[in-house]
Parts: structure tokens; C-alpha cells; sequence
């Protein structure tokens, strides 16, 4: 990796980490909607944050989460269940805030910062899963 890809690595880098804040709120009230879901275990969203990490496609995240709607009721069911509202944040917002990002850093690469977002959103969702469970 030359001067300039470090660079744009580094100015990528700091851009996702001032996205943070927006991708814990935004996880966050869709977890705090419990009517959207039913009995969702950690272990269950952690095998979501598993696929994520192991796919270099957004795609497949979200083809995984239909799956999952398909199986049971724990993720919900329909439009309003966690599993289509995850669906729309990745297409959406997370989807948006990614392409602010790449137009803004000239030479960055917007598939590896929408994944980079999402592994995060979902990784955050986990750990307040977690919070959720222990109350």
C-alpha cells in the first residue's frame, strides 16, 4: 500500500468512526421496538454478525436475515419485524451515510465502507442485544 491509499485508509477510517454514534442509535431503536420481534437469542444475532464478517457482500447479509424470518418468528415476521427494519437501515441509511463517506474522500472504495458500516451496526446490535436480555 503506497502514501496515498494509506491516506485515504486513514481519512476512511476516521469518517466511519464519526458514523458510530448514528449506527448505535439507529440499531439500537430497532432492538427497542420489541414488538418487531419475537425471542431472538444473542447466539442467533451473533451467527448475523458472523455472516457479516465472513462476506464481502451486503447481499448476503441480508439473505441471510430473510432465511432466518423464513425459519421462525424470533426475528418477526413481515414489513415491520427487526429482521425487514435491519434490511431497510443497511439499504438506507447505513447505505446513505457510506456514499456520503466515499463522495467524500476522493479514491475510497464505497463497498468496503458500506460493509465496514454494517459489520459495525450489527456488531453494536449485539452488544446491546445483550444489554436488552440482561434486564
Amino acid at each position: 500500500m503506497n502514501l496515498a491509499e494509506q491516506q485515504i485508509e486513514l481519512k476512511v477510517q476516521k469518517n466511519i468512526r464519526l458514523a458510530e454514534d448514528d449506527l448505535v442509535l439507529w440499531i439500537q431503536a430497532a432492538l427497542d421496538n420489541r414488538q418487531s420481534y419475537g425471542d431472538l437469542q444473542e447466539a442467533q444475532f451473533r451467527n448475523l454478525v458472523r455472516v457479516a464478517d465472513t462476506t464481502d457482500s451486503a447481499e448476503v447479509i441480508k439473505n441471510f436475515l430473510r432465511y432466518q424470518v423464513g425459519r421462525d418468528n424470533k426475528w418477526g415476521r413481515g414489513d415491520n419485524s427487526l429482521a425487514a427494519t435491519i434490511v431497510n437501515d443497511i439499504d438506507g441509511q447505513i447505505k446513505k451515510k457510506a456514499n456520503d463517506i466515499h463522495q467524500a474522500i476522493s479514491g475510497s472504495n464505497l463497498k468496503f465502507i458500506w460493509l465496514d458500516l454494517i459489520r459495525r451496526y450489527l456488531g453494536y446490535g449485539a452488544r446491546y442485544l445483550k444489554y436488552i436480555k440482561s434486564k
